[in-house]
């Protein structure tokens, strides 16, 4: 074969080749323009539009309609209040701006470039690593803990407990004390009790009467009661002498020091309960359950202040903190009915009823109307 026609034989098979597909086709159409796919804009710099890559509008804007030639800026317009773009950007509407909550406070307020910044009240926190639905009230220490952290916005109080100077006293003394010596002062206790029982069995044996003597003398100051059979007898000393066991502590009542006012100021304290719980809290208390749903749009201290003002309309005078405090004892919530209770007494609307003193449940009209 000659090279003539090998020639033709090898444009014949490109052509072919050409007519399937065999070759990539070129990233431009017969006008010469790049195809979409092919188009790559600048990051942060650029948006896509058709095939053609438009400059981003700036911070504080939106674009309104993109540009007709590569690598222009369209038409942009600034965005209106309450909506702001933090970053040059191709978007056709605004981010609309953050409403603080009734519980926080506006750190930064909303402009056309930057959102609105907003954290908790004073006395509230809420940790940013957790859902902030409702800020929580910071904790206060203990009267034997000592602050270590002040309460932030972000942050609850840390409390430690207060290390007495008696209870470091002792422990150095008995780090002090050699074991040794310990040891001896033990052998010569018991050395001595030893001798001591000793002696007083020996001087029983020997003097009998002086033992009845000394028995009687010690039943001449017990009591004594009439027996069954008309016989006086003697009640067993040793039942007089052991201490009386301890009755289980009761939770205190409290008493109002300005009738219904004292009640109605103490309804925030009770922002204090688990959110889980309240459903069932009220439910206690017999409010309905469609009230109850009535006022989930609300916040959660709102909620709690408008259910609590339920209860009061429904109770009438007969309202009472107490009340409130048993329905959480039922629940087992003790320490946030304890923390209620501490709260209602440290800010002067109640006191504890004194031993002896009698309580009504009623709220006298002198205290305060309804």
């Amino acid at each position: 074969m000659t090279a003539s026609r090998v020639c033709k034989v090898f444009l014949v098979l490109i052509g072919l080749l050409k007519t399937t597909g065999a070759f990539p086709q070129s990233g431009l159409d017969p006008g010469g323009s790049r195809t979409q796919r092919d188009v790559a804009c600048r990051e942060d710099m650029e948006y896509l539009n058709g095939n053609i890559c438009c400059l981003n509008c700036e911070a504080g804007t939106r674009m309104v309609s993109p540009c007709t030639t590569p690598e222009q800026k369209g038409k942009c317009e600034e965005c209106n209040d309450g909506t702001y773009t933090e970053h040059s950007n191709g978007l056709k509407h605004c981010f609309k701006c953050t409403q603080c909550r009734s519980d926080q406070d506006i750190v930064r307020g909303c402009t056309q470039t930057q959102d609105t910044e907003c954290q908790c009240k004073s006395g509230r926190f809420c940790a940013p690593d957790q859902a902030c639905e409702v800020c929580k009230k910071c904790s206060r220490c203990k009267k034997d803990e000592e602050i270590v952290r002040n309460c932030t916005s972000t942050t609850n109080t840390e409390c430690k407990k207060i290390q007495t100077s008696a209870g470091s006293a002792s422990g150095n003394t008995l780090v002090i004390v050699p074991l040794s010596l310990f040891a001896v002062l033990l052998v010569i206790v018991a050395v001595g009790v030893y001798m001591w029982r000793r002696c007083r069995a020996t001087d029983s044996q020997r003097n009998p009467s002086d033992g009845q003597k000394a028995g009687q003398h010690y039943s001449d100051n017990c009591p004594t009661e009439d027996g069954s059979n008309g016989e006086t007898r003697r009640r067993s000393c040793s039942n007089l002498m052991l201490p009386r066991p301890l009755e289980d502590e009761q939770f205190p009542k409290l008493v109002p020091l300005n009738g219904v006012e004292s009640l109605m100021k103490c309804f925030e304290y009770f922002e204090e309960m688990d959110i889980t719980y309240h459903k069932r809290f009220f439910r206690y208390l017999g409010i309905n359950d469609n009230v109850v749903k009535s006022k989930e749009g609300l916040p959660y201290q709102d909620r709690i202040h408008e259910l609590l003002n339920v209860w009061v309309e429904k109770e009438g005078r007969e309202a009472s903190l107490n009340d409130l405090l048993k329905t959480l004892l039922d629940l087992n919530q003790r320490q946030t009915a304890e923390t209620i209770k501490e709260n209602a007494i440290d800010s002067g609307q109640y006191r504890e009823l004194m031993t002896g003193e009698l309580y009504s449940p009623v709220i006298s009209t002198a205290q305060g109307h309804l």
